[in-house]
């Protein structure tokens, strides 16, 4: 063994020219072979990833080399406190208007009942993407976006099959809704600084104007680098996502209740309506936590380490959020319902609860 090694260390061009036979093909082998584990070890590095210069453990924080230049993982000197932007921001929509409309459908004990258990199975799911974020501690797999880890769950095709057609119709259908809500707002907005008295002639865009004023923005806004670069903007989503969920169970509780208000659950003369109010109301409980859209790109955003992996930080932002989450949501639902009762329903056109749902 100790004389192919040497032989194996030995330039090609070193071979004595007197060597023949045994000895030549010993050393043609060894040099293939050293060749083979060269380009075997180039090719590894480059499709597993560059090891981490700062951990001193070689911990391995890179997979794709492509993430070092896609918008989302850009940058990963995210934080806790940019993740709880984030996931606030994601968090806490509009939909959660609807939580009191359930309550009428369910009642106390049923409404509390399906909000605790929804509240719980969100956690757990979130819980449960976090962990699968980097999938083998100490060698750094990160997987940052659905389709990665439906890939590494299923295999390629399979994977593929499940999760790329899902993510584009949900996010197709998402910024549609979106650019159409903000357009809408926009132009409410307007009509809010003239009071009412703003004319047709008045407002310079009509409907179609300010959709594609509010697209435009969206576009701009979308040219950041990566997603830590917008933490302010998620900020400031946050900021008012809570103050106007705290106005809307505040208020009615300051002006207290109507007179006529009724706890009892509506039920319908027909089973079948019945049911499908009872599954509606489920449907807006589970609807107002908005899922878990953008999970696993915030955890792209954090830093990972052998001695404090992304799962840390991630988990203490998530555990942070949901308390504010709760803190808005669960007061919602419960002074909403405690101030109309059946209501409610009253109180909520058809046309605002599409706007809701939407």
């Amino acid at each position: 063994m100790g004389e192919i090694g040497n032989v194996e260390q030995l330039p090609f061009h070193h071979l004595p020219s007197s060597a023949t036979g045994p000895e030549l093909s010993l050393h043609v082998i060894s040099v293939a072979a050293s060749s083979m584990r060269e380009m075997q070890s180039a090719a590894t590095s480059t499709s597993m990833g560059v090891y981490d210069s700062s951990d001193s453990s070689g911990y391995l924080s890179e997979v794709n080399p492509q993430e070092a230049w896609l918008p989302i993982t850009e940058s990963r000197n995210g934080n806790t406190v940019t993740s709880v932007f984030h996931l606030l921001s994601s968090g806490i929509g509009i939909q959660a208007l609807l939580l009191p409309v359930a309550f009428s459908t369910l009642g106390w004990a049923w409404g509390i009942i399906c909000l605790s258990l929804a509240f719980t199975w969100q956690l757990y799911t979130i819980w449960v993407l976090v962990q699968l974020h980097e999938s083998v501690p100490g060698i750094g797999t990160r997987y940052s976006r659905y389709l990665q880890l439906a890939i590494a769950a299923f295999g390629p095709k399979l994977g593929k099959l499940l999760a790329i057609f899902p993510v584009m119709y949900l996010s197709g259908g998402s910024c549609v809704l979106l650019i159409i809500r903000g357009a809408g707002t926009m132009e409410l907005f307007f009509k809010m600084i003239f009071r009412g008295e703003a004319t047709i002639e008045d407002n310079p865009l009509a409907g179609a104007g300010w959709v594609l004023g509010f697209t435009c923005m969206a576009i701009a806004l979308a040219q950041r680098p990566n997603l830590n670069s917008i933490a302010g903007f998620s900020l400031i989503g946050a900021l008012t996502a809570i103050a106007y969920c705290t106005l809307i169970w505040a208020l009615p509780i300051s002006k207290g209740r109507p007179s006529g208000v009724s706890y009892n659950s509506q039920k319908e003369e027909s089973g079948m309506s019945e049911m499908f109010d009872v599954l509606n109301a489920i449907g807006m409980i589970v609807l107002a936590f908005r899922g878990h859209n953008l999970v696993l790109e915030i955890q792209g955003t954090l830093p990972s380490s052998s001695k404090c992996p992304s799962k840390k930080l991630m988990w203490r932002g998530v555990t942070l959020s949901y308390i504010i989450i709760a803190i808005c949501l669960f007061p919602i639902a419960i002074a909403g319902f405690w101030t109309y009762g059946n209501k409610v329903k009253a109180q909520l056109s058809v046309r605002q609860s599409i706007y809701c749902i939407s």
